[in-house]
């Protein structure tokens, strides 16, 4: 899932969430991205024809910086993007959160966005949703039943075993999120994870980033920055 960027830099008068690519045979709208240094960047998912060497790129001649009636003045504004992050927002699908600037984005089956570490595949972070009629993770019942039986029986194949490090609940804009922290044992290696749930938008949402656990003590508290930044948007 390769996703280059285009600078804005110029004005224009609007722009659609669902952008035309002459020349495209697929169009698939996605996301602004805005990196640590505060410029601003969209992008968006293409299919083009095989005299391109870029399948997602999105062109913006004539296009200009994003307004508010696209981008609410709230959340570009509230607070500043850490260094060495970029922000992924997809609009469409109403969530966004910060990955590590250096990391790169690929196709991870059966998510909506994942990013990895260049080098380290395992040291990712991926997002995906699933239709509910639910209206808010409290209706999963109590926090810590809830996460015990997600990470035993969802996120636990059945040679893992799971432990649970720690978890937390926070309330950001009336939406309820939980985080909790994890490992997952087998008898060639572990893994540990940070995940991040909340339901809005008739959607159950997920994004977990997670690392080697022989690397984890050393990138935690970077994972765990993606972890705390993962929101969502009314759509």
């Amino acid at each position: 899932m390769a996703i280059s960027s285009l600078s804005l830099s110029w004005a224009s008068t609007t722009l659609s969430q669902k952008l035309s690519v002459p020349g495209s045979n697929e169009i698939l709208p996605r996301v602004a991205a805005f990196s640590g240094n505060n410029s601003v960047t969209c992008t968006a998912e293409a299919t083009f024809n095989e005299e391109s060497n870029c399948k997602r790129r999105l062109l913006l001649l004539g296009v200009g910086a994003l307004t508010t009636s696209l981008v609410p003045a709230n959340f570009l504004f509230a607070e500043e993007i850490p260094k060495n992050y970029t922000s992924f927002v997809d609009f469409e699908d109403g969530y966004s959160y910060y990955y590590p600037s250096d990391w790169i984005d690929f196709d991870f089956r059966g998510h909506d966005s994942a990013f990895k570490d260049r080098t380290k595949q395992l040291q990712n972070v991926r997002v995906r949703f699933i239709p509910t009629e639910k209206k808010d993770i409290h209706e999963l019942g109590p926090m810590e039943e809830a996460i015990y039986f997600l990470v035993k029986h969802r996120y636990a194949a059945p040679n893992q075993m799971p432990t649970i490090y720690s978890m937390q609940e926070k309330t950001v804009e009336g939406k309820n999120y939980y985080t909790f922290e994890y490992e997952l044992t087998s008898p060639n290696y572990s893994s540990v994870s940070f995940a991040t749930i909340v339901i809005a938008n008739g959607r159950f949402y997920t994004l977990i980033v997670g690392a080697n656990e022989r690397r984890w003590r050393r990138y935690r508290s970077q994972l765990k920055v993606v972890a705390d930044s993962f929101k969502v948007l009314d759509i």
